[in-house]
C-alpha cells in the first residue's frame, strides 16, 4: 500500500480526528516543557492587529485563535445542529430525550461536584462550567477503536449525547460568559442578521454572501461584549437546508469544512491551549480544587449524571435502552462523556485570564479526560463482542474474490 493510499484510509477512519487531537495535545506538553517553552508562551501572546485608520482588532494570538478560529468550530457545530434537528438524530422527540436527559445529567452533576471543591473560593468558583462538557471527536474516536464491537446504536447514543451536551455548552456560555455588553453594536449586528435571514428565506444556493456577513456578525458580536463564537452557531442556523434549485448549501459546507476544522482548527487550538508547564509541579497539585474539582467532575460526575439519569429514566419506565444495548455499553460510555477536553479548555480560557489558574485548569482537564478516556475504552473492550448489526450485514454481504 503507497504512503498516499494509508494516509487516506487513516484520515477517513472515525479515530483519526481524536488522534490528531491528542498527538497536537502531546506536542503542546512537549514543547512547553523543553527548551521551546519561553519561545511558545512568548508567540501565543505576540499582539495581531487588523486596524483602518487606528481602529479594528488589535489581540494576542491566543485569542484570535479562541475567538477567531473557535468561532469556524461552533459554526460547525451549528451546521450539524441543524441537520440533526431537521432530518437526522434529533428531529423525533423520542429518539432525543433519553441521550437528551442523560445529557442534562452529564453536565449537571459535574458542575455540582467542582463546586463541592471550589464553593468556598470565590474565584476559582467561576469554572463550574469547566467539566461539564464533552469532546465529541474524543469521545467518537475512543468509541471507533472498538470498531464493530459495539453496538451501532450506542455510537448514535454517544453521538446525540454529545451533540446535545454541545448544544448545552453554547447556551451556557452565551448566559454565563458575557461580559460588559456595549448594547449598540449588538443593534448594529440585527443589520447582518437580517441579511442572512433574507439569503435564507429566499432558498439561496450562494455561500460566499452567508459567509461574508458571518464575518461581519462576528466582528459586531465580538465588539459588543457577547462571546464572538456565538456568532458561528447563529450564521449556521441562517445556512439553507435545501435552495431554490433543491440542492443543500448545508449539506455541502459541512461536508467541505469538515475535514479542515477536523485536522487543522480544533487541532491548533488544542496545541495552543494544552501546554501544561510541568516545572515546579508535584503529584499534589493535583488535589488543589482547582484541577481536583475539574478532575472529578469529569470523571466522577459524567458516571453519575449519564449513567444515573439513564438508569432512573428507564427503571422508571419512561425510556427503554437501544437496541442491543447493556448497561455496561452505558457505564463506558458515560466513562468516555468525561472527556471534556476541547470544550472543557475552552470554557477555561473563558473563565481564566492568568496563566497560573489556567495551568491548573489544563492539569485538571488532561487528567480527567486521560482517565474517562482509558475507563471508559477498558471497561466497553472487556465487555465487547460483534456488533449484531454489523455482523448481519456481513453475512448479506457477498464476499469479494
Amino acid at each position: 500500500m503507497t504512503l498516499g493510499r494509508a494516509l487516506d484510509r487513516f484520515f477517513r477512519h472515525d479515530a483519526a480526528g481524536g488522534i490528531v487531537l491528542m498527538a497536537a495535545a502531546v506536542l503542546a506538553l512537549l514543547i512547553a516543557n523543553s527548551s521551546l517553552s519561553d519561545l511558545y508562551q512568548s508567540v501565543l501572546v505576540k499582539k495581531f492587529s487588523i486596524l483602518l485608520d487606528g481602529e479594528g482588532l488589535s489581540k494576542e494570538l491566543i485569542l484570535w485563535i479562541n475567538d477567531g478560529l473557535m468561532a469556524i468550530f461552533f459554526f460547525l457545530i451549528g451546521l450539524e445542529l441543524k441537520r440533526e434537528m431537521m432530518e437526522g438524530k434529533l428531529k423525533n422527540p423520542r429518539d432525543v430525550m433519553l441521550p437528551g436527559m442523560a445529557a442534562v445529567g452529564g453536565m449537571a452533576v459535574p458542575a455540582l461536584i467542582f463546586l463541592v471543591f471550589n464553593w468556598s473560593d470565590p474565584i476559582t468558583k467561576g469554572g463550574w462550567a469547566i467539566p461539564a462538557a464533552t469532546d465529541i471527536a474524543f469521545a467518537v474516536g475512543v468509541l471507533a477503536l472498538l470498531g464493530k464491537r459495539v453496538p451501532s446504536a450506542l455510537k448514535i447514543f454517544l453521538l446525540t449525547l454529545a451533540i446535545l451536551d454541545d448544544l448545552g455548552a453554547i447556551l451556557i456560555i452565551a448566559l454565563f460568559y458575557t461580559s460588559e455588553l456595549h448594547v449598540d453594536y449588538l443593534f448594529l449586528a440585527l443589520a447582518p442578521l437580517a441579511g442572512l435571514l433574507w439569503l435564507n428565506l429566499k432558498g439561496t444556493h450562494r455561500i460566499a454572501p452567508i459567509l461574508l456577513l458571518g464575518t461581519i456578525l462576528w466582528v459586531l458580536v465580538l465588539k459588543s461584549g457577547v462571546h464572538a463564537t456565538l456568532a458561528g452557531v447563529v450564521t449556521a442556523f441562517f445556512v439553507p437546508l435545501k435552495d431554490r434549485f433543491g440542492k443543500s448549501p448545508l449539506h455541502s459546507l459541512e461536508d467541505g469544512l469538515s475535514p479542515y476544522v477536523l485536522f487543522l482548527i480544533v487541532p491548533i487550538f488544542a496545541f495552543a491551549n494544552a501546554g501544561v508547564v510541568l516545572k515546579g509541579l508535584t503529584f499534589g497539585d493535583l488535589f488543589a480544587p482547582l484541577p481536583l474539582g475539574i478532575a472529578a467532575g469529569l470523571v466522577l460526575g459524567k458516571q453519575i449524571g449519564v449513567f444515573g439519569v439513564t438508569w432512573l429514566l428507564v427503571k422508571a419506565g419512561v425510556a427503554r435502552l437501544p437496541h442491543a444495548v447493556t448497561w455496561t455499553h452505558i457505564y463506558g460510555l458515560a466513562c468516555l462523556a468525561g472527556i471534556g477536553f476541547t470544550m472543557s479548555l475552552f470554557i477555561g480560557g473563558l473563565s481564566f485570564s492568568d496563566q497560573a489558574h489556567m495551568n491548573e485548569v489544563r492539569l485538571g482537564v488532561l487528567a480527567g479526560s486521560a482517565i474517562s478516556a482509558l475507563i471508559g475504552y477498558t471497561v466497553l473492550r472487556l465487555s465487547a463482542r460483534p456488533d449484531e448489526d454489523a455482523v448481519a450485514e456481513d453475512l448479506k454481504t457477498p464476499a469479494l474474490h
